[in-house]
């Protein structure tokens, strides 16, 4: 593609397969456009699914944690996470079997005025805290959500010692139910 008319600034993370997208404003006078998805930019980080669904969360509460959710295969996904108001530390964690990451993590922060988004490969499990209140968040997902196929990570395992920047304030119960990591873990299979 000419670099002229790219959109996003592709750049690998720490984690084999987690991308930052820098995205591209062009504005004027009467304000900006900023693409949030190319199917074809993405596709040389990894995205070549169609987007099997789109959703966008709200989140009142600063300090707030969702996560950490992932699904198993075969209905594993791939999510590109940006945040459209507010701002968010979001977290990923490598959760794929004999990966040289294995359960390691790497945290972001998102917020509209830094225009980034994560894209999250399948076999990682992935949340955030919210850093203001009146947090958007907006999701596409490559796979349709499967409820039997769902699961998760307490966001405060500490097998995995993720360091989040607030104090929690709220969870749902359902985050707070997911269980700590025992040595019976060995990841998930893609």
């Amino acid at each position: 593609m000419d670099e002229m008319n790219r959109r996003f600034e592709l750049i690998e993370l720490p984690l084999s397969g987690l991308f930052m997208i820098r995205r591209k404003r062009m504005g004027d006078n009467r304000g900006y456009l900023e693409r949030l998805f190319c199917a074809h930019e993405l596709a040389e980080a990894g995205w070549t699914d169609p987007i099997a669904q789109i959703n966008q969360t709200h989140t009142d509460r600063k300090g707030t944690i969702r996560g950490m959710h992932f699904q198993h295969p075969p209905h594993a996904e791939k999510k590109l996470v940006m945040c459209l108001k507010g701002g968010v530390f979001d977290v990923a964690i490598d959760i794929r079997k004999d990966s040289p990451t294995f359960l390691k993590w790497h945290g972001e922060i998102l917020s509209p005025e830094i225009s980034i988004a994560l894209l999250i490969p399948e076999g990682f499990a992935h949340g955030f805290q919210t850093l203001t209140p009146d947090v958007e968040m907006l999701y596409c997902h490559s796979a349709f959500y499967a409820p039997g196929r769902e699961a998760g990570i307490h966001p405060n395992d500490p097998a995995i010692n993720i360091i989040w920047p607030n104090e929690i304030m709220e969870m749902s119960d359902r985050d707070k139910e997911h269980p700590f990591l025992d040595s019976t873990f060995d990841g998930v299979t893609l």
